[in-house]
C-alpha cells in the first residue's frame, strides 16, 4: 500500500468519525429541544400561563430560544402566545383541581378576603364552583348565621367546619372537580332567592367578555345568578386576556368585581360609571 493511499484511507476514517460524532450531536440537540418543548407545554397546561422570560431562565435559554420553541408549540395549535406571555390553548379542557388549588394561591386568598368583606352577618348566600370561591370559605369563618347553598364540594368541606346553615345542590358529581353542574345544579338553584352570589368563571377577553369551558357550568351559573340579589364576580390574573369556548356573560352583570391585579381603566371606567364597584 502506498503512502499516498495510506493517507486517503486515514484521512476518510476521520472524516468519517467527525461525521458521525456530528450526527449525535444533532441527534442529541433535537431530542434535547423536543424534551424541552414537551416541558414547557406541560408546565403550561399544569399552572396556566407563563411569561416567556420566566420559562427561559427556568430552561436556562435565551428568551429568543424560548420564543422559538411557542411559536412551533402554537403552530401545531397546542399554546397562544400573547404579549411575552404563553397560554393553554382555548379548546384544551381546563386543567385539573388539585393543579389549580396551587396556581396563584396568594392572590386568590386576597381576592376571597375582598369577597368576604362585602358579605354581611345573617345574610343568604350562593357559592358557585372554582378555586377562588373555595377560598372563600376560609374567609367567611367570621360570619355569623350564615345560610350558604352550594354546588362546590371543595368549599362545602371547608364549611362543615364553621357555624352556618348549609344545602348543597345534590344530583350528578363532576368528580374530576368534584362539584355538580348542568341541570341538577340549575334545579337546585332556582329553588332559592339570596341576598348575594358569589362565582368565577373560566376566562376573560381584552373587552371584558366572560367565558368558561362547557355550557353546564355556564348553565348552572346562569341559574345562581339570576336568583341572587346581589352578585359578586372573582377572577384572579391568570384568566385575564383568555378567550375560551363559551360564551359566560360580562362584566356589567355583576354588582362587583373583585380581582388580585387592576383591569385597564378602558374597562374599569364605563363600567364603575354604571354603578359597578371594583375591589383589588
Amino acid at each position: 500500500m502506498t503512502l499516498r493511499f495510506r493517507l486517503i484511507v486515514i484521512g476518510f476514517r476521520l472524516s468519517k468519525n467527525v461525521f458521525v460524532t456530528q450526527v449525535i450531536t444533532n441527534v442529541k440537540k433535537i431530542l434535547g429541544l423536543n424534551e424541552r418543548r414537551r416541558a414547557v407545554l406541560a408546565q403550561v397546561r399544569q399552572q396556566g400561563r407563563q411569561p416567556l422570560e420566566s420559562l427561559a431562565s427556568q430552561f436556562d435559554v435565551s428568551v429568543q430560544t424560548l420564543r422559538g420553541d411557542v411559536r412551533v408549540l402554537a403552530e401545531q395549535g397546542l399554546v397562544l402566545r400573547r404579549h411575552g406571555e404563553v397560554l393553554p390553548f382555548p379548546d384544551q379542557e381546563n386543567i385539573g383541581y388539585d393543579q389549580r388549588q396551587i396556581v396563584n394561591q396568594a392572590g386568590k386568598r386576597q381576592i376571597a378576603r375582598q369577597a368576604a368583606s362585602l358579605v354581611q352577618h345573617h345574610q343568604s348566600l350562593f357559592l358557585g364552583t372554582g378555586t377562588t370561591v373555595e377560598q372563600l370559605a376560609d374567609a367567611l369563618r367570621d360570619k355569623q348565621g350564615l345560610q350558604i347553598m352550594t354546588n362546590n364540594l371543595h368549599a362545602l368541606i371547608k364549611l362543615c367546619t364553621m357555624e352556618c346553615e348549609l344545602l348543597v345542590a345534590g344530583g350528578r358529581v363532576r368528580r374530576r372537580d368534584q362539584d355538580v353542574i348542568g341541570g341538577d345544579a340549575c334545579r337546585f338553584f332556582r329553588r332559592y332567592r339570596v341576598d348575594v352570589g358569589i362565582v368565577s368563571v373560566g376566562g376573560m377577553d381584552s373587552h371584558g367578555h366572560l367565558y368558561d369551558y362547557n355550557d353546564d357550568e355556564v348553565m348552572a351559573r346562569e341559574a345562581l345568578l339570576s336568583h341572587a340579589a346581589y352578585r359578586i364576580l372573582v377572577l384572579d390574573k391568570t384568566k385575564f386576556d383568555l378567550q375560551l369556548r363559551c360564551a359566560a356573560g360580562q362584566l356589567d352583570d355583576y354588582h362587583a368585581v373583585i380581582t388580585d391585579s387592576p383591569l385597564p381603566d378602558r374597562l374599569r371606567s364605563p363600567l364603575a360609571a354604571r354603578g359597578v364597584r371594583f375591589l383589588c
